[in-house]
């Protein structure tokens, strides 16, 4: 059907804005699957995420899938996939999966060419991080870098592109001018 991209910064209302889309796109009766990327390493991040599971609609199904959405969006029959997030997920490859460059990108390819195919909407949400200074230490530089081709390749792939700032969504590729590199 469809790919979304939903992007912004941290506590900019992507998540709730994702999910306020997943549920419009949801019909009654639809099937959706969210694929949660996040892991609890530590008690705040597992207050997160106890928080967000809490919060998040009951009717949805949740998949905890740190290093492999793609083969949830193969394995199961669903109308709508919210994956949350891109930004985690990049985390989990590079330092639990340690891939290196040549992984990276069949990662990504893979994913994106999975959800681009499949005959749900797919939503997926991600941080826009290059926006700030540039990192101190190689191993952020490499994890910005690939992050911002990762959110190229999506974009490039989604039908809708929304950056959320402040709570307010924009439709990045409905903007006049816009235009796809």
């Amino acid at each position: 059907m469809s790919l979304i991209l939903v992007t912004g910064g941290a506590r900019s209302g992507k998540s709730r804005f994702a999910e306020m889309l997943a549920d419009h796109h949801a019909n009654s009766g639809a099937k959706v699957i969210f694929v949660a990327t996040a892991e609890a390493f530590d008690d705040e991040m597992a207050e997160r995420i106890n928080r967000h599971r809490a919060a998040r609609d009951r009717r949805w199904r949740t998949v905890e899938e740190p290093c492999n959405p793609a083969a949830v969006v193969r394995a199961a029959q669903a109308d709508v996939y919210l994956i949350d997030c891109l930004t985690l997920l990049l985390a989990n490859w590079m330092f639990q999966a340690k891939v290196d460059e040549a992984g990276f990108w069949d990662k990504l390819t893979d994913l994106v060419d999975t959800l681009a195919a499949s005959s749900a909407t797919c939503i997926a949400v991600t941080n826009e991080i290059g926006l700030g200074i540039v990192p101190a230490d190689p191993e952020t530089r490499l994890y910005r870098d690939w992050l911002g081709w990762m959110n190229q390749a999506f974009a490039r792939a989604a039908e809708q592109v929304f950056l959320v700032t402040s709570g307010i969504a924009v439709d990045l590729k409905a903007l006049p001018g816009a235009r796809v590199l």
